[in-house]
């Protein structure tokens, strides 16, 4: 019973902060946009709260 409310709860919520970088930087289109992206990820980009 357990198992089904936890798939119910990981397809509600939203992205991690891990997997939005990771989705950030999978859009990159060539090597310096990904260095560049990399850099952003690094300073905190994604981890500021607002």
């Amino acid at each position: 019973m357990f198992g089904s409310v936890r798939k119910m709860a990981r397809a509600v919520r939203g992205p991690t902060i891990e997997e939005r970088e990771l989705a950030y930087l999978n859009d990159s289109i060539d090597r310096v946009e990904l260095e560049y992206r990399q850099r952003q990820v690094e300073r905190g980009l994604f981890r500021k709260s607002f």
